[in-house]
């Protein structure tokens, strides 16, 4: 992997169309941890003016990545993760923080905090997630 971790992590980070369509930042980078930042609008909202359930899981999935291929050391695949949504999403930032917490040679097992913020006041949990990060070759050898 490249020495310069934060250019790395962004020039794949602006290849996602995805991440694009959604406005999300990626904010900050470290050898085995990410974190992405998505303003909340009315366009990534349920019927009931909380942040969809999808824009939280796309947050965790992309993050747990992010922190799992930086600690692998380059392109990485989710294998596997699963979510649980504490509270409802309702604020005017939603940040999702992604720790690498164990690392093998082919995969890494990540936990993603998600929180939302606003102007009236501190950061509040709203969704917890680990999953299962593995090397972007591994994962296409298990498809062959």
């Amino acid at each position: 992997m490249t020495t310069d971790l934060n250019g790395f992590a962004h020039s794949i980070f602006k290849a996602q169309p995805f991440s694009m369509f959604l406005g999300a930042e990626l904010t900050s980078v470290g050898p085995d941890s990410a974190e992405i930042r998505i303003s909340n609008r009315p366009e990534i909202q349920q019927q009931h003016g909380f942040v969809h359930g999808g824009v939280l899981s796309y947050l965790a999935d992309n993050a747990l990545t992010f922190a799992g291929g930086l600690a692998l050391g380059g392109d990485a695949l989710t294998a596997e993760y699963k979510i649980n949504y504490v509270k409802p999403a309702v604020g005017d930032i939603v940040i999702a923080r992604a720790q690498a917490t164990a690392t093998t040679r082919r995969q890494a097992v990540c936990q993603c905090s998600i929180y939302v913020t606003s102007s009236q006041g501190p950061e509040r949990l709203v969704a917890v997630a680990q999953g299962t990060i593995v090397t972007a070759g591994e994962r296409a050898a298990q498809e062959d």
